[in-house]
């Protein structure tokens, strides 16, 4: 497996590190919450509520970046450790929008919100 391949991994998985703060840094989540989980969420406010969003937020690029790792990997025209290169840009660049998210840093939060966007369309471009 390539370091892109698993890079993939880290990024379905990435959410759930959200989706844990959320539910657990907000104090008040237990079992029986998990019988309605979504209302649960959408209740939460501050650092706890900034976490759910940067899940929802993670669960939407995860198929834009999917897409672009494994078209790459067919069309073949990019060298493997670019490819691995950009992937391992566009984990670092998701975990600092987590970051951002969680500090509350709306602006550079959308910053790095663009540099990821342009990270997978540089999967694009190496592979013309």
């Amino acid at each position: 497996m390539t370091v892109a391949f698993w890079c993939v991994l880290i990024a379905l998985l990435l959410p759930f590190v959200c989706t844990s703060i959320a539910k657990f840094g907000s104090g008040r989540f237990s079992l029986r919450q998990n019988h309605d989980p979504r209302g649960f969420l959408d209740k939460l406010e501050g650092l706890p509520r900034r976490a759910h969003a940067a899940q929802l937020n993670s669960f939407e690029s995860i198929p834009a970046f999917v897409a672009a790792v494994v078209i790459a990997d067919i069309v073949g025209n990019a060298e493997q450790v670019t490819q691995d290169v950009l992937a391992v840009l566009y984990i670092t660049s998701r975990l600092l929008y987590i970051i951002c998210y969680l500090a509350d840093w709306a602006a550079l939060r959308s910053v790095v919100w663009f540099a990821g966007i342009g990270l997978i369309v540089s999967f694009f471009v190496v592979s013309a």
